[in-house]
């Protein structure tokens, strides 16, 4: 008994010794970060020692989070995510003020994009920080999509051939209830695929399956696997060390697949024809093997096809499942939309960019989907790239900020009852499509998506090929699905079930 007890003392005692050495090391930490802080930032919601705001975003929900602050702190404000200082932007005029004309102090990027990149330390086009190489890089990469179709009729082809597969796997379901995301993410996938590798994949091709598994799991982060980069002792958590393990698995895969289609491209490459992306970066970097400070090397181009993956997939795939989404929970534009495709293309004509200009009605609810449900409605996390003075409040280099999309899309001195899908807020009394200026699904600035021309071909043609060939309801005595989305990572509709009905 004296022994156990002993045991038991010294278990005690050790206990509370390391409650004291771990009150000591926040308490130090915290008022490290306090006198830390430089002064003049924006203002901003006090948070707590060493997580910072980062409990109230994990509970909230940084869009509706971020709307409530803003209403205290205004337009520009400062949190803390852990020890991590971050600025949000809120409203277009103040996102337009920063990032274009302000756009040399506000187009760099913080680390912690590390997800982008396939080995956490090359950074390609998406993490680079605001430079020479990133400039090269984005210019090569343009160049490179606009040789192998985008904006031309070839790649047309390509996305058409995809819409048609698709259309066929819908009509395999005899106007069953089926969910169609899966379906949605093999078609934008193969136009990926058919730029970067010169390849298409069959549907139920194993590789292929796994390949956008791993792209659906990268892009899925949650606040918590942010965290857990930021304030590495989160990780200890299981439920967070296991969700961070799995990102890390699938990265792996992806990875994995990418240089399994760069050796191919290494046994078959002929600098006299080259096939697609991945050919046209290879002849790049033999050009440069002489320069010891190439940077078109190994790591950079799986880098660079790693985020083309990531940012051309299951952004534009979801974008189109809240197409269909608003369509069958308002049967009544889904009607106008298919009389115009009617009047333009008729039932067998198939759709082109050119035939665009001529359905103001088409384009406008396609852009009143990506207002009412930008996929990246935060987009990706800025940085500054000096020392600044915006608005009157002092931003050293390399802070963070976030572009807060939603803030701009959902604000009401802008669109009349924000929450509302009406195409009609982009046609003006003669019929014809408006642009407006309010509308930023891509972004704007030096750092705007880079893939925007592809995603907005993609969108206009399958939306229009799929409504000339179908009609989509929802089920019988299904429940109407939720109009309210889930934000992780992107900002994607809640699974629901929908039917095709085959126009006649």
């Amino acid at each position: 008994m004296s022994i156990f007890r002993l045991s038991l003392d010294t278990k005690n005692t050790s206990y509370t010794s390391l409650q004291v050495i771990l009150l000591a090391v926040l308490f130090v930490i915290a008022t490290l970060v306090l006198c830390g802080r430089p002064r003049n930032l924006p203002p901003g919601p006090r948070g707590l020692p060493i997580v910072g705001n980062a409990i109230s975003l994990i509970k909230g929900g940084p869009l509706f989070v971020f709307a409530d602050w803003s209403k205290q702190y205004g337009d520009v404000l400062t949190y803390y995510f852990g020890s991590k200082r971050i600025i949000v932007l809120n409203g277009y005029a103040t996102i337009h003020e920063a990032l274009v004309q302000n756009a040399e102090d506000f187009s760099s990027r913080p680390p912690e994009l590390d997800f982008l990149s396939p080995d956490n330390n090359s950074l390609g086009i998406a993490g680079e920080p605001y430079g020479p190489k990133w400039k090269e890089h984005r210019k090569f990469a343009l160049m490179g999509l606009r040789d192998f179709g985008v904006g031309k009729r070839s790649l047309e082809g390509k996305i058409l051939e995809e819409s048609r597969a698709l259309g066929e796997e819908i009509s395999k379901t005899g106007e069953r209830p089926f969910c169609i995301s899966q379906m949605m993410q093999n078609t934008v996938a193969n136009v990926i695929c058919s730029m970067v590798f010169g390849c298409r994949y069959e549907y139920d091709d194993m590789a292929f399956k796994c390949l956008l598994t791993a792209i659906n799991r990268v892009l899925s982060r949650s606040l918590d696997d942010f965290f857990a980069k930021v304030f590495p002792p989160w990780k200890l958590l299981p439920g967070v060390r296991k969700s961070y393990q799995d990102v890390m698995e699938h990265k792996v895969i992806l990875t994995d697949h990418i240089e399994e289609k760069l050796r191919e491209h290494e046994e078959t490459f002929d600098p006299n024809d080259i096939r697609d992306f991945m050919d046209a970066f290879l002849l790049e970097s033999k050009k440069r093997q002489a320069d010891a400070n190439s940077i078109f090397t190994k790591q950079d181009h799986i880098t660079v096809v790693f985020q083309l993956f990531l940012a051309g997939t299951d952004t534009t795939a979801t974008t189109l499942r809240w197409a269909l989404l608003y369509m069958i929970l308002h049967p009544d534009i889904q009607e106008k939309v298919q009389q115009e495709i009617d009047s333009v293309l008729g039932l067998k004509q198939e759709p082109a960019m050119a035939h665009r200009s001529q359905m103001p009605y088409s384009e406008a609810t396609l852009t009143e989907v990506t207002r009412l449900a930008p996929v990246a409605p935060l987009a990706l996390y800025h940085a500054t790239s000096n020392d600044t003075v915006f608005r009157g409040f002092s931003i050293p280099k390399g802070t963070a900020f976030i572009a807060n999309i939603w803030s701009v899309h959902h604000d009401p001195n802008l669109w009349p009852e924000p929450d509302k899908f009406d195409p009609k807020r982009f046609i003006n009394d003669e019929g014809k499509y408006v642009k407006r200026e309010g509308v930023i699904p891509f972004s704007i600035g030096r750092r705007v998506c880079l893939g925007e021309q592809l995603a907005r071909m993609e969108l206009f043609l399958i939306f229009t090929s799929l409504l000339q060939r179908f009609t989509f309801k929802l089920p019988e005595g299904a429940p109407k699905p939720s109009k309210k989305g889930i934000h992780q990572g992107i900002y994607q509709p809640v699974p629901f079930m929908l039917k095709a009905v085959a126009r006649k």
